[in-house]
This record gives structure tokens, sequence and C-alpha cells, in this order.
């Protein structure tokens, strides 16, 4: 055993005693977490009076994540409108890249995402996959929040770190049913490149017909899809 060691221990707690955490540091910490737990719970009374007791609604637990970014995980539309309303970051990104928006993109969160929009969401920040919250809403088929994020300047053409555009998402990872049908006519209405390929080489529309997505392949190559 180091023999400095049990100086060292006994220097340590020396200082603790001198100089303990503040009550107030301690009050700001519990009040935090209250906040997180309160957004999880959906209990907008609870963020109400804690925001207006002065808690930081964009303090972060271990992870990286604000009270909003656990508000839209657990999928809680007041929770998210009561952060928002007090000036809840939609950009605070956590450890994993997630950030408010980009995880409300990826759950289907349509109405979180409208009232997100007034609140400037940085466009250029991606997840952990190098995606936009477009093309998880997209591969996913959520069409409501993929109509929603249609209405910014989201990249439309943006490609991931698979190398992978929205509309391959929609082929590769989709089932060729109606909502990815929905979201297909969508995106190509809203000026995505339908000849984009993987980086095999391998065309929406070709990856559209291996797969026997006859609508989605009708539109793509309607599209000029090749």
């Amino acid at each position: 055993m180091n023999r400095f060691l049990p100086a060292i221990v006994s220097f340590c707690l020396s200082c603790l005693l001198v100089f303990p955490p503040t009550t107030h540091a301690v009050a700001d910490m519990d009040a935090e977490a209250a906040l997180r737990a309160a957004a999880a719970a959906g209990d907008t009374s609870a963020i109400e009076r804690l925001i207006a007791a002065g808690t930081n609604a964009d303090a972060r637990d271990g992870q990286g994540r604000s009270a909003l970014l656990v508000a839209v995980d657990a999928g809680s539309d007041e929770a998210v409108a009561t952060l928002l309303a007090a000036g809840a970051d939609v950009n605070a990104q956590a450890a994993n890249l997630d950030t408010p928006w980009l995880l409300a993109g990826a759950r289907g969160h349509a109405r979180m995402l409208r009232e997100m929009i007034p609140r400037g969401p940085d466009l250029s920040l991606v997840n952990r996959y190098g995606g936009s919250a477009l093309i998880p809403a997209c591969e996913r088929g959520h069409v409501e929040a993929v109509e929603v994020l249609l209405t910014t300047k989201i990249d439309v053409d943006l490609v991931n770190n698979l190398g992978w555009t929205c509309l391959l998402e929609i082929v590769v990872l989709g089932n060729g049913g109606p909502q990815h049908v929905a979201v297909t006519r969508m995106v190509l209405d809203a000026g995505a490149d339908p000849n984009i390929a993987d980086r095999q080489g391998v065309s929406p529309l070709q990856h559209a017909r291996q797969r026997a997505q006859a609508e989605v392949a009708r539109l793509i190559a309607a599209a000029g899809g090749r």
C-alpha cells in the first residue's frame, strides 16, 4: 500500500469538513433531477413549479440528457410543450448525440416537432448514425412527422454514415406498405434525388424492384429513377 495514502485520505476528509458542498448546490442538483423526473412522468404541474422556483430547464444528467430530451423520450406532448414554453433548448445534444428535435423525428412525434420549429432547431446536427430527423422518420413510415419535417429546410438528400439517404432507408428498411408509399411520395415531391445510390452503386429503384415494392418502385420511376 502506498505509505502516503492515509495522509492523502486524511487531507481530503479535512477539505470536505472545511469546504463542504453548499446547501444551495445540493438543492440545485436535487431540483434539476426532480425536473427530469417530472418530465419523464409528464407531470406538468411539477415542471411549472420547479421552473418558477428557478430550476435550470437545460440542466443535464450524467448522460447529457436535458429534461426536454427526457420528455420526448417519454412521449409526453404536454411536458414537452411546458418545457418549450419555459425556453428549453431543442438543440441540447446528449452524449449519444440525440437532441430533442432529432429524437422527436425518429419517434414520429409530429406535435412536438411542430412546437419545436419556432424554437429554431439546428438542421445541421446529426444523430449517432449521421442522420437527420427526417431519415429515421422516413424509415419508420412516420407520415405526419415527415410532413412536418418537410415544412423546414431540412436536407432531403443527406447521406448518413451507412451511405443511405431518406429515400434509400424507406426502401431498404421499409416494407413497401401504405405508410412507406406515402413517405416515398412526400420526399420525392419535396425534391429528393431518386438516383442517389448506396455505396455498392444500387439505386433506390433497383432496391425497390428487388424487394417487390411495386408502388414504391412506380413512384421512384415516375420521378426519374433509374
